[in-house]
């Protein structure tokens, strides 16, 4: 809603232009604002606040966290265990704007970014450790040795 404005009585109440100014709202609250303009919808380029994709995957020697960190060299990287938790920290870099291109959409994300987890009580985090392949990062975190499963043999008498 905008302010307090005199009331028209010739002026109808236009329920799709409320829709649209909360449309507004919501979009810009997630990074990606939309322009109306003339009855014609555009999106405008905005760069978002980034969080990298993660997968956490589980057998029975480890845990691995794959995390999504295209573009970015392994030194720009930092993992970190304190604590119970595994954190990931980082900044991409936004390209440098050259004089003689012209963007016409950036949808791709930069900025410094940081994701933490709390590790399961049976991995162990002083045995960490990670990789950085393709623009994708592997951290492996082993389970402890009293997490996993031992057998015991039964003696009969």
């Amino acid at each position: 809603m905008s302010g307090l404005t005199r009331w028209d009585p010739s002026a109808r109440w236009n329920p799709w232009k409320e829709l649209e100014e909360m449309e507004k709202r919501l979009s810009t609250i997630f990074g990606r604002a939309s322009v109306t303009t003339g009855g014609e919808k555009k999106e405008a380029i905005a760069v978002a606040e980034w969080s990298p994709l993660v997968d956490i995957t589980e057998d029975e020697k480890e845990y691995l966290v794959k995390a999504e960190l295209p573009e970015m060299k392994k030194e720009e990287i930092k993992i970190n265990v304190q604590n119970d938790v595994l954190s990931i920290s980082g900044e991409r870099k936004y390209e440098k704007e050259e004089k003689d291109k012209k963007y016409h959409r950036v949808e791709r994300a930069y900025g410094s970014f940081m994701r933490s987890f709390t590790l399961p009580e049976d991995a162990d985090g002083s045995k960490v450790n990670a990789e950085y392949k393709d623009g994708v990062l592997k951290i492996h975190l082993p389970k402890s040795e009293k997490a996993k499963p031992k057998a015991i043999e039964v003696k009969v008498s």
